[in-house]
């Protein structure tokens, strides 16, 4: 049975997520963050960086959301449920790839500048600041044009970059900062209300 390594409050409740889209039984080892907000050392006895999510799978230890997605979508999606490009249609999968790894990437930066901003006492610094505000404004409004009017990140259908984007977007409204694209607030409470991500922040907590 898959062992998934969660920290509350973080985003390997989207994994868990993913768990739950696919219907596949696994584990859950929660694990508390200290008065940091960080990860108490007994994570790395699961992963050196003592990170989350990580998961075991038999012999397999994987970390990192992104490819723990792949690798769970690539073994155990007979039926494509998720609607993964197949690997022969090299333009949309790589497209999909983009989408699936974009959350990790250029969208978090900024969102997690300005979070870590505001467990601070004023003033800011100004160099971050306007560097965050502006990445932020960047990334967003990408998003909502690449979205548009399609239901979904990739179109008609509901896929696994449709986790992360939801992971970025919780993140961004948390802030304060989706008050300007309703499509984008959309788009967020059709995933959400998903039963799927309802089981999942169930069984970690949130």
């Amino acid at each position: 049975m898959i062992l998934v390594h969660h920290l509350r409050v973080g985003r390997s409740v989207f994994t868990v997520w993913l768990l739950e889209e696919l219907g596949l039984d696994y584990e859950l080892k929660i694990y508390i963050r200290d008065e940091m907000r960080r990860a108490p050392p007994e994570l790395r006895e699961a992963h050196p960086l003592g990170k989350s999510p990580v998961i075991e799978d038999g012999d397999l230890t994987l970390a990192e959301s992104g490819a723990i997605a792949v690798y769970l979508l690539d073994r155990y999606d007979t039926d494509n449920k998720l609607n993964t490009p197949p690997r022969q249609d090299i333009a949309a999968r790589a497209l999909w790839t983009q989408w699936l790894h974009y959350s990790e990437a250029s969208a978090f930066a900024p969102l997690l500048i300005k979070l870590l901003l505001m467990a601070e006492e004023k003033p800011h610094p100004p160099v971050l600041t306007g560097f965050a505000s502006g990445e932020i404004a960047l990334q967003l409004g990408y998003i909502q044009d690449f979205l548009g009017d399609k239901p979904f990140i990739m179109g008609d259908t509901f896929q696994a970059p449709d986790i992360g984007m939801t992971y970025i977007l919780a993140l961004a409204q948390r802030i304060g900062e989706l008050e300007k694209y309703p499509a984008l607030q959309t788009y967020l409470a059709r995933n959400t209300a998903r039963p799927a991500f309802a089981r999942a922040m169930e069984r970690t907590g949130g």
